[in-house]
């Protein structure tokens, strides 16, 4: 049996030549971001690219499902430097961010004794995770990433456990998203196009769609009382122009008033209309509306981006 020779890549910034638009973009596809959650013990789900903070902005801005935690992620392809750790306070003080990941290619002992320090003598509520990142290739193989934890709080899993009770808002939210993802499964005209993801109590649920710029995004809004279906594009404004140069035709394949959002680095193309949250005889007829209106929106990502 012939075997093949590891080799770990020594140079981060042979795949990832810049931190932000390299490094950040790839971490915040889906799927890294659920590798790195798998490795800490959280799901994480993308807010925002460089978010924000004052003069300044975090190179990833999250939430934590399931308990709507705020998550900052700074990123640095060297190794830890006073600078940085700096950034990570700035950046989680202007968020109230509860989780705080730092990403490094190395970790100084003076920095991994600070973050340790940080868990030890910060309440039980936040956490703060020293991760580095390596590159592995077997042969000619595609390069892999590896994350692996340096510090993380002390009894992180006794504290997932003990996020206490869901209020009545958002077993409503987890109800409704568990039958619309239950609608996806049983109707084959959703489930051939889409894999439903796990439901989780937020207002929002998302649809990978293939890109890695842009989702489709279905929101459930108790408090406003309507419901949402997006294109949700990630920091990148010319794949927003590009679409807004077909408004007419993306207004008519999706059938009802369309509104072109921008922030400052995220953009949406939405359409809503009313629900009635707290009725569930009507969220057979919520749950269809919104799935055909992805239904729409992924025929737009297909037509005007192919």
């Amino acid at each position: 049996m012939k075997l093949g020779q590891m080799k770990r890549i020594n140079d981060l910034r042979s795949v990832w030549k810049h931190e932000a638009k390299d490094f950040s973009k790839w971490l915040a596809q889906e799927s890294n971001l659920a590798l790195l959650g798998e490795t800490i013990g959280i799901d994480i789900v993308l807010e925002e690219l460089e978010s924000s903070v004052g003069k300044f902005s975090a190179d990833i801005y999250a939430m934590e499902e399931g308990t709507e935690r705020k998550i900052i992620i700074e990123n640095q392809l060297e190794e830890t430097n006073h600078d940085h750790l700096g950034k990570l306070i700035t950046y989680a003080s202007g968020k109230g961010a509860e989780v705080i990941i730092w990403i490094v290619k190395r970790a100084r002992d003076e920095h991994r004794r600070a973050i340790e320090w940080l868990n030890q003598n910060t309440g039980m509520e936040i956490g703060f995770f020293l991760v580095e990142i390596e590159l592995w290739q077997i042969d000619q193989s595609a390069i892999a990433p590896k994350f692996n934890v340096v510090e993380r709080p002390n009894d992180w899993a006794k504290q997932m456990k003990n996020v206490g009770n869901l209020s009545d808002t958002k077993q409503l939210q987890l109800a409704f998203w568990q039958q619309l993802a239950e609608t996806i499964k049983s109707t084959p005209k959703y489930a051939s196009q889409f894999s439903p993801r796990k439901p989780h109590p937020h207002y929002w649920y998302d649809l990978s769609i293939g890109r890695s710029s842009y989702h489709i995004g279905l929101t459930f809004n108790t408090q406003k009382k309507r419901l949402g279906a997006e294109i949700y594009i990630c920091d990148d404004k010319d794949k927003f122009a590009m679409f807004r140069e077909h408004a007419d035709e993306i207004n008519a394949l999706i059938g009802d008033k369309v509104e072109w959002r921008e922030a400052t680095k995220d953009t949406r193309i939405i359409t809503l209309r009313p629900c009635t949250p707290a009725d569930e005889t009507t969220w057979p007829e919520a749950i269809d509306w919104l799935l055909t209106k992805a239904l729409s929106l992924k025929q737009i990502a297909a037509k005007f981006d192919s």
